[in-house]
């Protein structure tokens, strides 16, 4: 398994020391060792790399990584460009339309809003190949609430995007009045129509930031 470093490293440094996680990385290397598990070992902690504690403005908590080959690359929603955008990320640009007037972009590569301080987490961090929340259950889940605690305790705005079930259980985690919660169904097919698509959330997100004096997001995800 990589490492965390920076900041993300120093407010999670209990959680390496607890049991859970020790359980937790022993299984999860031998799960490498012996399955085809994604996001490639590299990539797993992608999320904090990319958007390290101090330059977050907005959580997008995802479920668990893409299970199929080439996809996952530890950014929740994201795939690599070259890989075709998953049914859930069509959607999420689809609702980016409707609410802001964002082009569909020919790539489903999300660096972009990571880079300005979008932490796109999922609340499970592995999977096994083509097994859907395989990984559930393992101790991410603690790991990832230790993550969003962190956030909670910062002293200045920040969005939560809670989309769909797994993502909405972690509004309990969630106490500091400085922050904005948004939940809605997750952008799935199977459940986009029941109130994701019209939640207008990226226009919400960037009006907060506006008015607490932090610059806006730009979601859009160019052509390559």
């Amino acid at each position: 398994m990589a490492a965390i470093s920076g900041d993300w490293q120093e407010a999670l440094a209990g959680e390496f020391k607890k049991p859970y996680y020790r359980d937790l990385y022993r299984k999860v290397t031998e799960e490498y060792r012996t399955q085809k598990v994604f996001p490639p070992p590299q990539d797993l902690f992608n999320a904090f790399h990319l958007t390290p504690l101090h330059q977050v403005k907005v959580v997008i908590l995802g479920q668990d990584p893409y299970h199929n080959d080439g996809q996952a690359h530890g950014l929740s929603f994201s795939v690599r460009p070259g890989v075709p955008a998953p049914p859930s990320l069509v959607n999420i640009y689809k609702e980016l339309q409707s609410d802001l007037g964002c082009y569909i972009p020919n790539n489903g590569c999300l660096e972009k809003w990571a880079r300005q301080g979008v932490l796109l987490l999922n609340t499970v961090l592995t999977v096994r190949a083509h097994t859907p929340m395989s990984h559930r259950g393992i101790g991410w889940e603690t790991f990832t609430d230790a993550a969003i605690e962190a956030l909670d305790g910062e002293n200045r705005p920040i969005v939560f995007l809670l989309w769909g079930s797994p993502a909405r259980k972690k509004r309990a985690l969630l106490h500091n009045p400085d922050h904005l919660v948004l939940e809605c169904p997750h952008p799935s097919p199977l459940s986009a129509s029941s109130g994701f698509f019209g939640c207008r959330h990226f226009s919400q997100a960037n009006a907060f930031l506006t008015e607490h004096g932090v610059s806006p997001i730009d979601w859009q995800i160019e052509n390559i």
